[in-house]
């Protein structure tokens, strides 16, 4: 019984991991993260201590996410910045500029 599920599993296809097929904006992080942790844009900004406005413009693109913003964001939604900063980064070692181009 044992050998017969085993050569079963050995027939069994190979998954392999789905490629990202849609990139996100810094913004685009912004708002993805703050809607995982369940808080609207007013909750972000007084955690933050960003004014509303400002939360909203930089998940909309209208003004750059920045480090300083980064971090500060980064520290009321519980994750590192460079997961804001750079959404798209893959670990090939590969950085998203060189992509970009």
């Amino acid at each position: 019984m044992m050998a017969a599920r085993m050569k079963k599993m050995e027939r069994a296809p190979k998954y392999v991991p789905a490629r990202t097929r849609v990139r996100l904006a810094p913004g685009d992080s912004v708002r993805v993260a703050r809607e995982m942790q369940e808080m609207t844009q007013a909750e972000l900004a007084k955690a933050s201590g960003l004014a509303q406005p400002t939360v909203s413009a930089i998940e909309s693109g209208r003004i750059a996410l920045g480090v300083e913003r980064a971090e500060r964001l980064a520290r009321a939604l519980k994750v590192h910045p460079a997961v804001l900063l750079w959404p798209n980064w893959e670990i090939d070692g590969e950085s998203p500029r060189a992509r970009a181009s």
